[in-house]
């Protein structure tokens, strides 16, 4: 999928949110709100969009999504297991949606580590049901410059969701 496959999956998600009456809500570092501003580019989103995060600073992720200090001190703010708090911590917050994604990553063109490389994006997914909450995350490495990987991680994001929800 390429960055400007995402405005068109946006309202596929919307549809399939829409059809099991479920709502949606995303955390974002890296993203910055790219992955919120597409499922709102779809008319009639407010049907199925809750809220979007911006948690760009760990503060900002331990305040608004109870991202525990333990978790970003061992794994960091990029990792899967920052990435799941952060998804789970959205649907904490978001009482109403049932499917949150989040994502956190090393965007660039600084910021790289030999472990963690520029283009390096956690994801995290939490969906709300009878039983509770279950999350489960992803790293992807896209290449390009900044604005590149911020639009294919949210490409890819609403691919995983829309493959979550309805596997192929």
């Amino acid at each position: 999928m390429t960055p400007n496959e995402a405005p068109t999956r946006a309202p596929e998600l919307g549809r399939l949110l829409i059809d099991r009456g479920w709502m949606f809500a995303c955390a974002e570092s890296c993203t910055g709100g790219l992955l919120a501003a597409a499922m709102t580019e779809t008319p009639g989103s407010s049907q199925w969009f809750d809220r979007g995060f911006v948690t760009y600073s760990n503060a900002a992720k331990v305040e608004q999504l109870q991202v525990n200090v333990d978790t970003l001190e061992r794994f960091g703010a990029v990792s899967e297991e920052t990435a799941m708090e952060m998804a789970a911590g959205v649907l904490s917050a978001a009482a109403e949606a049932d499917l949150a994604i989040s994502t956190t990553g090393i965007a660039g063109p600084d910021g790289g580590t030999p472990g963690k490389p520029v283009g390096m994006v956690c994801f995290g997914f939490a969906q709300r049901s009878a039983q509770g909450v279950t999350t489960r995350a992803m790293t992807r490495i896209f290449e390009g410059d900044r604005a590149q990987i911020r639009h294919a991680a949210v490409a890819f994001a609403l691919a995983t969701a829309i493959d979550l929800i309805e596997p192929r």
